[in-house]
């Protein structure tokens, strides 16, 4: 999953390339926290690690 930006300790990957991995998403990574949002509606959700 590629890293597109760095910031504050946060880091944020985005997999969109399609039929390898759907839904296209992006990954919020802080700490042991993880945001996963869905590029096609705008959904997130949190989990530890």
């Amino acid at each position: 999953m590629p890293e597109i930006s760095r910031f504050y300790g946060i880091v944020i990957k985005m997999f969109f390339k399609p039929k390898e991995h759907e839904p296209s998403h992006i990954h919020a990574l802080y700490g042991e926290q993880i945001g996963i949002f869905d590029l096609n509606y705008g959904n997130g959700r949190r989990r530890s690690t």
